[in-house]
């Protein structure tokens, strides 16, 4: 039998690496002076938000976390808890990783919700944008997070900017995915209503569209936020600083209490973000609405 009948036949080859890597080159040549300026603006970005977290006192931001627990979920045991695992994040000398890890993440969150909300009311209102980003969105959620920060690298060197940059592609799609499935939702006949009294396109967006999908559009800020904190801890294998680079720190010394102690000090920071984000704006019917569009956020 022809071994061509069990095994993939090695005549038929497809080079795309090179191809890949040329156009990375070409790039890093031609384009030096744009990635220069990409760098220095984010460069400074994080420079303003590291600033800003700096100069807040570690008991302002526990009492801010209480009182915002409190005022969003109504249980001042919860509050008192969030408050308490702060103070452990600190007392275990993690507080200056913390809000390192803080500032990436704010940064990145910033950038995906600027790109990805306008680009999911564009898919929103459209089927032909919807036709193009889709599969686009559908490869950056099922491609190893590894991966991003191939080109990061190569275009930005090493540090915090490249990881911000691969963030920010890794937390992205949830944002584009239900704000576009929160404005689809919205029911035919309210915009049939604004239309009717006269309202523009816009109008009828901004008025009725918007407010009536918020609470899928918070649902999707929120798992921005969780994505972009999974994703930030995946980037301290570039030089991204905080609580990511003490996890690989501790495996590479096999250090496992130092590895566990900034893991869980991760963990801490995504439960409190989480509950935060889900309670902030939960009008009548928002947690239903927030709850069925969890199913979208992977595309399904």
């Amino acid at each position: 039998m022809p071994d061509w009948l069990y095994n993939f036949p090695e005549t038929i080859k497809l080079n795309i690496r090179e191809p890949i890597d040329e156009f990375i080159s070409y790039i890093n040549v031609n384009w030096e002076g744009f990635f220069d300026a990409v760098t220095k603006g984010l460069r400074g970005m994080l420079k303003g938000v590291n600033w800003f977290i700096g100069i807040i006192p570690w008991w302002v931001l526990v009492l801010a976390v209480f009182i915002l627990t409190w005022i969003t979920t109504k249980k001042p045991l919860r509050a008192v808890l969030y408050s308490l695992l702060l103070i452990f994040i600190g007392s275990m000398g993690l507080w200056s990783y913390m809000e390192q890890t803080l500032a990436i993440v704010i940064t990145s969150v910033i950038l995906s919700l600027v790109i990805g909300f306008p680009l999911g009311i564009l898919v929103a209102s459209g089927k032909k944008a919807d036709a193009i980003i889709r599969p686009v969105l559908d490869t950056m959620q099922t491609m190893p997070s590894f991966v991003y920060l191939i080109p990061a690298v190569m275009l930005l060197g090493l540090g915090n900017v490249p990881a911000v940059i691969a963030t920010t592609i890794y937390a992205i799609p949830p944002i584009i995915r239900l704000t576009s499935h929160g404005i689809k939702q919205v029911d035919a006949e309210v915009v049939e209503a604004a239309h009717a009294f006269g309202s523009t396109r816009w109008q009828t967006l901004i008025k009725v569209q918007i407010p009536q999908a918020m609470p899928t559009i918070m649902t999707g800020v929120n798992q921005t936020i969780m994505m972009a904190l999974a994703m930030v801890v995946t980037c301290s294998m570039i030089g991204a600083t905080g609580l990511g680079s003490e996890v690989i720190i501790g495996i590479n010394r096999l250090e496992i209490g130092r590895g566990f102690a900034a893991g869980i000090s991760v963990v801490i920071m995504a439960v409190i973000l989480d509950r935060l984000t889900q309670g902030i704006y939960k009008p009548k019917g928002g947690d239903l609405v927030a709850e069925q569009s969890r199913g979208f956020i992977k595309g399904k």
